[in-house]
This record gives C-alpha cells, sequence and structure tokens, in this order.
C-alpha cells in the first residue's frame, strides 16, 4: 500500500481495451485475406513467374492459364491441365519431367539402401567361423587336451619310477637329516 493513499477498487478498463483491439486486429487480417482462387485467376494471360510467386498456383502452359493447385490431388488431374504444360514452383520443370527425376532419385536410393543391407548381411555371416573351420577348432583343442592327459599320465608314471629307486626330489632334501 502507498503512504497517504486510499485503499478502494482498482480500475479494470485495461482488459476490455485489450479485447476490443484485439477484435479490431482480427477483422482488419480477415478483410485483407483475398478469397480463394481470386489470387491465382487474376494471373491468367500473364507471365509464368508471376503466377508462380503464389505457392498455390499452377501455371499452363498450352493456355497460358494460372489455376489453383488441386491439393486434394497429388498431381493436376489432365482435364485442368495435361502434365508437359504443367508448371509449378519453377517454369523451367514441367510435371513430368518432375515426375521421373523424383522415381529415377527415389529408385537410387531404394537401391543404395538394399545394397547397403545385402552387404551388412554378409559380413555378419562372413564373420560367424563356418563348419569346417569350427570342426578343426575342436579338433584342435580334443589333441591338447588329450596331449595334458598324456603329459600327466607320463610325469606320475616317472615319479614312481623315482620313488621305487630312491631317486624321488621330495620337497625339503634336508628333511632326512
Amino acid at each position: 500500500m502507498v503512504p497517504g493513499g486510499t485503499r478502494g477498487p482498482t480500475p479494470r478498463c485495461g482488459l476490455p481495451l485489450a479485447g476490443g483491439a484485439l477484435f479490431l486486429l482480427l477483422i482488419t487480417a480477415g478483410a485483407a485475406q483475398e478469397p480463394p482462387g481470386a489470387g491465382c485467376s487474376q494471373n491468367t494471360n500473364r507471365s509464368c513467374e508471376e503466377c508462380l510467386k503464389n505457392v498455390s498456383c499452377l501455371w499452363c502452359n498450352a493456355n497460358n492459364a494460372c489455376l489453383d493447385y488441386p491439393v486434394r490431388k497429388i498431381l493436376p488431374p489432365g482435364s485442368l491441365c495435361k502434365l508437359s504444360s504443367a508448371r509449378w514452383g519453377v517454369c523451367w520443370v514441367n510435371f513430368e519431367a518432375l515426375i521421373i527425376a523424383m522415381s529415377v532419385l527415389g529408385g537410387t536410393v531404394l537401391l543404395g539402401i538394399t545394397v547397403c543391407c545385402c552387404c551388412c548381411c554378409r559380413r555378419k555371416r562372413s564373420q560367424k567361423p563356418d563348419k569346417g573351420d569350427e570342426r578343426a577348432m575342436r579338433e584342435q583343442e580334443e589333441r591338447r587336451v588329450r596331449q595334458e592327459e598324456r603329459r600327466a599320465e607320463m610325469k606320475s608314471r616317472h615319479d614312481e619310477i623315482r620313488k621305487k629307486y630312491g631317486l624321488f626330489k621330495e620337497q625339503n632334501p634336508y628333511a632326512k637329516f
């Protein structure tokens, strides 16, 4: 509270004023918009560049008409304009060339992805040892185990002979004394 000030209801005229300003702004923005189709048909019998400044327009070279692009369909129907005469986005590319170029580009991308997948699968398969390698490794391991068993058996036989003839080396040779 401000010293020496009086306490009472605060004026709330800012809210209706802001609402009115917003309402006026929306009305003027709505009035400034052109009705659909008026922008494209105005550029008929002019140049392609002028027509294609508006992204929603389609230029037909056959009859120099600027038409609304049929957004519900992917490609403009033949009754509207033939694909070889239709221009959209830029004037130097017709729809036929655009379709062919996009098809080739899409096919190249799909082919590249397929080749990459095949190469990855082959690399994975080649990293696994094949059956012949597995069998050779298993046989090598079996030979190593048999050789260790034979060594242990020969050592125990030699130790028995040394013990029999008193040649056995004891842990502590001075234990006899």
